[in-house]
């Protein structure tokens, strides 16, 4: 058994990131001693049998996180103000540990486990789930998207990248989402294996539901760079008697204990992506592939996510209006037939989270 810390910025909703939570799972049920620290944000409405640290940053006041955020871009006293509190939290509590493993998207709290890591004395093992590079002109976790601002974004995004890198330099061993940033990463850091997102086959799985309408359902964040796609996608079926829902975290969104149900009551799954993207396999693709529901992929990415489709026969990648109608109206007879569609996959449960975090076990642990 081994004492594992996992440094992770804060789960919170509407996704309460699924890959840490099932990945904090599979090593308590192997046997391990986990120990889950993260930033305290807001109560965190999930089961677990480990124990949550939480340290507070900020007062909630909005000069209190504007006056931080500019001393965080001066001096990096985001990561440096909570590994500092981290290690003396720890250290009180005579806290031992034999890894530790960050899992996050940007330098926090990437810096902040590098810190924890040097002063337990323990190897670090990063897990990054996105890079600021696989969205171009820095447009990418940022809402404001004002052209004024634009000078301020690659400012600020310059300064994390280069945070997070010097990081990634420096760990024994990276994993990631897709090829695409495996291949990225190895620029820095050669210790790299790619660990899919995968689907929780207990909460993702087929089951034919009927349903009164054909629906094409839409579930996740919205970002700037997808809207054209859904522009493409609301002409190709403006005269197709189907529903186009949209589940956004601003709009209706679908509580995670419910996502499983909303997927295999849906006709179709639409995945919005952009040419401008890389290696973005969201995590909405896996859960239709895990309940059997048809993708479609607006556009095609041309790279891992297409190629993904197309290995597990999961759906359909195209920004052709004549290819989305006519996949949309072949599985409208189906839904028309039956009452419900289903898609005849390949290769499923090799993305099953278990699958992959089997192969994190075997290789770290």
């Amino acid at each position: 058994m081994k004492r594992l810390l996992i440094v992770s910025d804060p789960p919170a909703a509407p996704g309460y990131l699924p890959r840490l939570r099932h990945l904090c799972d599979y090593l308590v049920q192997k046997g391990h001693d986990v120990t889950l620290l993260t930033e305290a944000n807001e109560p965190l409405p999930f089961a677990h049998t480990y124990p949550i640290e939480t340290i507070r940053m900020y007062s909630g006041g909005t000069f209190d996180w504007l006056l931080k955020t500019v001393w965080t871009l001066l001096t990096d006293w985001h990561n440096r103000a909570f590994a500092k509190r981290a290690i003396s939290h720890f250290r009180s509590q005579n806290s031992k540990f034999d890894l530790v493993i960050c899992t996050a998207f940007s330098d926090f709290p990437l810096g902040a486990a590098q810190r924890i890591a040097q002063a337990l004395n323990v190897p670090l093992i990063c897990d990054i789930r996105d890079l600021e590079e696989q969205v171009e002109d820095a447009t990418y976790h940022y809402r404001h998207q004002s052209k004024w601002l634009l000078p301020f974004r690659h400012l600020y995004r310059a300064i994390h990248v280069s945070r997070r890198n010097k990081v990634l330099r420096a760990a024994n061993a990276i994993t990631t989402v897709s090829p695409w940033h495996a291949e990225f990463i190895k620029q820095f850091n050669p210790k790299v294996q790619v660990m899919y997102n995968g689907f929780d086959d207990k909460q993702f799985y087929p089951e034919d539901v009927p349903a009164e309408t054909f629906k094409i359902t839409y579930i996740g964040s919205l970002f700037e760079w997808q809207k054209p796609a859904l522009e493409v996608v609301k002409q190709a079926i403006k005269d197709l008697d189907v529903v186009l829902e949209m589940h956004t975290p601003q709009n209706d969104p679908i509580p995670h204990t419910q996502l499983g149900d909303a997927i295999r009551r849906s006709s179709m799954m639409l995945v919005l992506t952009s040419l401008n993207t890389h290696g973005m396999l969201t995590t909405k693709f896996y859960e239709a592939l895990g309940c059997e529901k048809p993708v479609l992929c607006v556009p095609s990415d041309k790279g891992a996510l297409a190629e993904l489709i197309a290995y597990t026969n999961a759906g359909i990648a195209t920004d052709d209006p004549d290819k989305i109608k006519a996949f949309i109206l072949a599985r409208y007879e189906e839904w028309k037939k039956n009452g419900y569609t289903r898609q005849a996959t390949q290769h499923r449960n090799n993305f099953e989270r278990n699958a992959q975090y089997d192969q994190f076990y075997r290789t770290y642990l």
